[in-house]
């Protein structure tokens, strides 16, 4: 371990064994951390780091409590920094798509749509090979955006077997388009 792990675990101990004045160290010793990680994959979003330092800071609060103290810490924060990130990219995926600015030079009805919908048709076959399990958690999350949460109560699955589903469905899907050589 690095000197910066031990020191962040220990503060971070203390702190859950009520020492306020080491949980608000590990606090400010994080946040650099943090705003560095983010720096480096929100480059065209610079904007976006404070506000998701700010995020990651308060999930890091409020789910204190689930750290492990045999765990290394910084996979910890990683861990909740990348879901403050994917959370970002959802709510940006979702708000663009209905700001998408239109450009003077695009001509409207120069294409088709024939690729887009034989794609449609080519990822419907293959998830129709899977398994419900598998399928209808990779619908509801990865095509119609819903959260891990969300599918869980729309399909009934716990949110672990959505997160299962999710994983093993899209290494089926992976196995199923490289054996039928269109795949890389």
């Amino acid at each position: 371990m690095s000197a910066t792990e031990d020191r962040l675990r220990d503060l971070m101990v203390r702190g859950q064994d009520g020492d306020e004045a080491a949980y608000l160290q590990f606090l400010r010793e994080s946040s650099p951390l943090l705003r560095g990680f983010l720096r480096k994959r929100l480059v065209r979003l610079p904007d976006e780091v404070e506000d998701l330092v700010q995020e990651t800071l308060i999930a890091v609060h409020n789910q204190r409590h689930t750290y492990d103290a045999g765990q290394p810490l910084t996979a910890w924060l990683h861990a909740i920094v990348r879901y403050k990130l994917v959370d970002m990219f959802r709510r940006r995926a979702r708000t663009d798509a209905y700001n998408e600015p239109l450009d003077d030079s695009i001509d409207l009805l120069s294409g088709s749509d024939d690729a887009a919908a034989e794609a449609r048709r080519d990822v419907g076959k293959l998830l129709a090979t899977l398994p419900d399990r598998q399928r209808l958690p990779i619908v509801h999350v990865k095509l119609e955006g819903l959260t891990v949460v969300e599918t869980a109560q729309r399909t009934g699955m716990s949110e672990s077997a959505v997160k299962i589903g999710i994983h093993r469905g899209m290494k089926a899907l992976a196995a199923a388009i490289r054996k039928s050589g269109t795949g890389p």
